[in-house]
């Protein structure tokens, strides 16, 4: 306010030409539209919402008023009825349709005025951004304007100024987005502010705040983008209620939980099933532009990364293989591009597409590579104490050795044996996994070469395992008794001096999912050498595990 008190008593001649008629610093904004006749359509909305008071008060605002002709009394009533039904609903004033679309739309905190040849880009109250010219308002033509009072400045529209929504209001106006819409509107909660809030007196040790503010959240923006946001630039790519319907029930098959996930309440377990299915449905859908156009215009053209892909920098830590490419879409514009015959709506904020030719796979978002470093500890449940030389010994693999760009993550661990007459053993779990969906598993073995360059013969001689799984039953409990695992393959034999990539199960199905959880199931593995086989010199009983992973299959 002090500032904005300097800035009119440090007023120049320019000042002077930008407003039309005299300062009236004894009037208010709301007395001035209320005054004028042109404006009475303008006002009733106006005070019907109780924006009257803000425009009477000392706080400086800049309002730009449609007069009658273009704004009908009519058109103005529905606007008060509108506002009415949405209160009596219980729907809060920021989400308010006539408040936030048409009233804040019309009004900006603080004074703005322009010259003849001036531009200028104003913040509305409802955070939609509008450029400002001495002719023009959002496109929009001014009828006069400058008009200065007391607590800011009015400007006529010829017509109502245009509102255009951000892709999380467009959702909403779209026709057949309703699925998508109403899951991530669901997601929306309001909590207190006090950095934006004005505190008071401390009572009883609380503060008591004159003016409590709230700031809309919503968890679900967080994963994808802030589609929200008037100062970022998104895409969304939405799936049509068709879509939607298609595969939501086909996704929720492959997050079926045991009891074991929130055994104190089944209905926890029910929304987990619930929100991931539809969660993972649009995880790939939304791009930021900025991102996606740090080079040139070209790279969108090319390949559209959406924001919950993984920086190349960063997909080993966080998928397990530096190769592997989630939620980035090659040539997205092509005859078989996944933007390819969408709808188009263009937004405040970016381009809302809906697009009911759903070419985003599961493969492609959150039907991931399941890999397992041997290597890592946090990936063994236990071992058979009675056989296994326990911890696992952990080989790096050196930067000179001719096996190290071979084998996974340059390290292995060896399952190696306690004594002389046993098989070591050792539980791997899986945690991971999706349920009802087929699954490669392969088993990737090093030689001892990778960790000794001079390693006897006796070292590198090759071995033979065993393969089982154990899944968990409905109570989410795994069983320990070998009667029940069942036996993927149990003569699995390695190659002196080479790594090996064993598939031990094709198109596997596990019954739970562990999605995020804890793990559903355990690959255990054993050699399986005799007495006889290690007097011969033929094997040995070192089993070096560089790596276990799952490949899911999509099916149609």
């Amino acid at each position: 306010m002090l500032a904005t008190s300097l800035a009119l008593a440090g007023c120049s001649d320019e000042w002077d030409d930008h407003y039309n008629g005299p300062l009236n610093a004894d009037g208010n904004l709301w007395e001035a539209i209320k005054a004028n006749p042109d404006l009475s359509n303008f006002a009733s909305v106006v005070k019907a919402v109780g924006y009257d008071r803000a425009l009477a008060s000392s706080q400086m605002f800049t309002v730009f008023a449609p007069v009658n002709d273009n704004f009908s009394a009519e058109r103005a009533q529905e606007l008060i009825s509108d506002y009415t039904s949405e209160k009596a609903k219980g729907v809060r004033d920021k989400e308010n349709s006539t408040i936030k679309e048409f009233v804040q739309n019309h009004i900006a905190l603080y004074n703005y005025s322009v010259a003849s040849s001036s531009s200028d880009s104003i913040i509305m109250l409802n955070g939609k951004y509008k450029q400002l010219t001495a002719s023009s308002f959002g496109g929009d033509p001014i009828e006069k304007g400058n008009q200065v009072y007391g607590n800011g400045v009015l400007y006529t529209l010829s017509k109502p100024a245009s509102y255009v929504p951000n892709i999380f209001e467009g959702l909403k106006k779209v026709a057949g987005l309703d699925s998508v819409a109403n899951f991530l509107y669901a997601y929306n909660v309001y909590k207190f502010d006090p950095s934006k809030s004005v505190a008071g007196d401390i009572v009883d040790g609380k503060t008591i705040y004159l003016d409590s503010v709230s700031t809309l959240q919503n968890e679900m923006l967080d994963n994808l983008g802030y589609l929200d946001a008037e100062d970022s630039t998104y895409w969304m790519l939405a799936p049509t209620n068709e879509v939607w319907n298609r595969l939501v029930p086909k996704y929720e098959k492959y997050f079926h939980f045991s009891n074991g996930v929130f055994s104190s309440d089944p209905h926890l377990r029910d929304s987990l099933t619930w929100t991931y299915a539809r969660q993972c449905l649009i995880i790939g859908s939304v791009f930021n532009r900025s991102l996606n156009s740090r080079n040139t215009d070209v790279s969108f053209q090319d390949s559209a990364y959406a924001t919950t892909a993984s920086n190349p920098l960063y997909r080993e830590a966080i998928y397990g293989d530096a190769r592997e490419r989630y939620c980035i879409f090659d040539k997205p514009f092509g005859p078989e591009g996944i933007f390819q015959g969408a709808s188009r709506l263009a937004c405040s904020n970016g381009v809302l597409l809906g697009q009911s030719n759903w070419r985003i796979k599961a493969r492609e978002t959150f039907m991931k590579n399941y890999y397992i470093e041997g290597e890592r500890s946090t990936n063994i449940d236990s071992v058979d104490n009675q056989s296994t030389v326990y911890p696992l010994e952990v080989t790096k693999v050196s930067t000179d050795n001719v096996f190290y760009n071979q084998v996974h993550r340059h390290a292995f661990s060896t399952l190696a044996p306690s004594g002389t007459s046993s098989n070591p053993m050792v539980y791997f779990n899986l945690s991971d996994v999706l349920s009802n969906v087929p699954y490669d598993i392969y088993v990737i073995t090093a030689p001892a070469l990778a960790g000794d360059s001079l390693a006897s013969d006796m070292q590198r001689l090759p071995t033979v395992f065993r393969a089982r799984i154990a899944q968990c039953d409905k109570s989410g409990k795994i069983s320990s008794n070998p009667s029940t695992w069942e036996t993927l393959g149990s003569k699995y034999t390695t190659t002196a001096d080479k790594v090996d990539t064993f598939l031990v199960a094709k198109d596997y199905k596990f019954d739970y999912c562990g999605y995020t959880q804890k793990a559903t199931a355990q690959l255990i593995i054993d050699t399986r050498v005799s007495n006889t086989q290690i007097r011969g010199g033929k094997y040995n009983r070192y089993l070096r595990i560089d790596a276990i992973v799952l490949k899911p299959h999509e099916e149609e």
